[in-house]
């Protein structure tokens, strides 16, 4: 083999050892599960199956015109939702809509917001982990 390969091979075995940096959705997991974690010590990981049930189920505590996820972004989440006053909803799920969820106060405001709506009350981090785990899944 040539010099020139060798500190090629060099390089390239040090670039697939460097751990790639975690994107937003990523930061935005692991927040949410250190926060779970200090609310729930038995807490052990997300659920996209609590996120599934956590958008389609109806809650008695918020808005009586929100009373689920669906009311506004519909029932599946690769398709557009729209407001009660009839303005569209881009899609939630990441692949149906790739830039979801890259603006981490964006995604709290939404959070804040709907969570009040829908449930009465703030989404917990579990519950925030499980949701965002479930559309980024999808």
């Amino acid at each position: 083999m040539s010099r020139f390969n060798i500190k090629t091979l060099g390089v390239v075995a040090l670039i697939l050892s460097t751990p790639v940096a975690a994107g937003p959705r990523d930061a935005l997991l692991t927040q949410y599960a250190a926060a779970a974690k200090v609310a729930t010590p038995a807490f052990s990981g997300f659920s996209a199956a609590r996120g599934k049930t956590l958008h389609s189920q109806n809650f008695a505590g918020g808005k009586a015109d929100t009373p689920a996820c669906g009311s506004c972004h519909g029932n599946d989440p690769r398709a557009a939702g729209r407001t009660r006053s009839g303005k569209a909803i881009e899609a939630m799920a990441v692949s149906a809509t790739p830039t979801r969820y890259l603006d981490p106060a964006k995604v709290e405001k939404w959070f804040r917001r709907n969570c009040n709506e829908v449930l009465g009350r703030a989404c917990t981090p579990r519950e925030k982990g499980d949701w965002l785990t479930y559309m980024t899944q999808l």
